[in-house]
């Protein structure tokens, strides 16, 4: 019987249990995927402690690639043999073998390899829509983008760079900051020592920047704010410090008139064209060399939990993968 991560109750990493799970023959329209990798994102912590609530028992994780071992009245697509990945809910991704709907998965190109595609799918996915939809980048453009040395932080740089837009980077140590210089990251501001607020303005000569993009949430945003140039538009796509106070929108006028928005993939990402697009743009510029995928944590499935803890410690960089 196939194994998977499970949790029966809300909390930190120990409510993740390595169980049995039934699997089963997949109903219309649904595909049974043989996992050989699987993502970890912070969505996923979100998911295990209750920030995002989830009815229990529940499965865990959202991104995976594997090879599809049976399919489900309908389907027409994709077959049996055929490499898929996918990045959206349902969840359940932290498994062995599981059912998942053939219309949000997509078949992985050749020349790249399982698990380059479960460490990349929802977040290269939420670079190519945060870029070139939230708000369309032009070549030219100086941003301020948060956690630059992680999983996200790591593909934005890199096509950025390609698409000729500047990058202010943060990142909590030398280390990590380093890293982000060394994917594409023009300056980079170590915010445990120096006011990123204060330094954007000083690389930018007092101007601020049109965009910031922000995953870290609570102890960034209010700063984040100050980065903007007037009209100017802060994307807020995460809260990994936890989620901001209750914004008075009255500030948003006296700082400049500004923009304010909270984005998902899954909403990008609902219609079945719009998925593919994202997909085949990311594929492609994966292939062309332009963005290499930096996996700098492996971890057995089934020690899942202690990946969860090395995340929520900060402790990673780039991304993380699970291994069946």
């Amino acid at each position: 019987m196939p194994k998977a991560i499970r949790f029966h109750k809300t909390g930190g990493p120990e409510v993740l249990v390595w169980e049995d799970v039934e699997v089963g023959e997949p109903g219309p329209g649904q595909l049974r995927i043989r996992q050989h990798a699987i993502g970890v994102n912070y969505v996923d912590i979100y998911q295990r402690s209750a920030v995002y609530p989830m009815p229990l028992p529940s499965g865990c994780g959202s991104e995976g690639a594997g090879v599809v071992e049976a399919v489900g009245a309908g389907v027409t697509d994709l077959k049996p043999g055929d490499r898929v990945a996918y990045a959206t809910a349902p969840v359940g991704a932290y498994s062995e073998v599981r059912l998942y709907p053939a219309d949000r998965a997509v078949k992985i190109p050749d020349g790249i390899s399982f698990e380059t595609a479960a460490a990349m799918m929802l977040k290269g996915m939420t670079v190519q829509y945060l870029i070139k939809r939230t708000f369309k980048v032009q070549p030219g453009m100086t941003v301020l983008w948060h956690a630059a040395a992680g999983g996200v932080g790591l593909i934005a740089c890199q096509w950025l760079k390609a698409l000729g837009v500047k990058v202010i980077g943060t990142a909590g140590s030398d280390s990590k900051a380093a890293l982000a210089r060394d994917h594409g990251c023009d300056h980079t501001i170590v915010y445990t020592r120096e006011n990123f607020v204060e330094r954007t303005k000083e690389i930018t000569g007092g101007k601020g920047v049109p965009v910031v993009y922000d995953s870290v949430g609570k102890t960034t945003f209010m700063g984040s704010l100050d980065c903007l140039q007037p009209l100017g538009m802060m994307v807020n796509f995460g809260s990994a410090s936890g989620a901001p106070e209750p914004l008075n929108l009255a500030l948003l006028q006296q700082k400049g008139s500004l923009f304010v928005t909270r984005q998902t993939l899954n909403t990008y990402a609902a219609k079945r064209e719009d998925l593919v697009a994202s997909a085949s743009d990311l594929f492609e510029v994966v292939k062309s060399g332009k963005v290499k995928i930096e996996i700098a944590q492996r971890y057995p499935l089934k020690d899942a939990a202690q990946a969860h803890r090395d995340l929520e410690a900060r402790k990673t960089t780039g991304s993380t993968i699970l291994l069946p």
